[in-house]
């Protein structure tokens, strides 16, 4: 299992209009990003890669430090569950077929 660190930007653009006074972070924001972080911790892209399963039973706000836990193959499928101070914020597979990058 290997593990990825992020803090969101505490004035991450997409929070602006989710929600006025109290942000959190959109679902499909948080889904990019942690298949964008999770591409640059293998050195590889999943392009062309399907999301199986994505669940978000908790959010994620501005300035939160995102904890991102994977296992799995960029030649089959990848599960990944990220955390925000210990409570889960997704649960996902994603399903890819990696190239290398560069």
């Amino acid at each position: 299992m290997a593990t990825i660190r992020q803090r969101l930007p505490g004035q991450h653009p997409a929070a602006q209009g989710h929600f006025p006074g109290n942000p959190i972070i959109p679902g499909a924001v948080l889904l990019s990003e942690t298949v964008r972080l999770i591409e640059a911790e293998l050195g590889r892209s999943l392009a062309p890669y399907r999301i199986r399963r994505a669940k978000f039973p908790h959010f994620a706000r501005p300035g939160d430090e995102l904890v991102i836990a994977f296992t799995g193959s960029a030649r089959s499928a990848i599960r990944f569950e990220c955390a925000v101070s210990g409570a889960t914020v997704l649960v996902g597979e994603v399903e890819c077929c990696a190239s290398s990058t560069g």
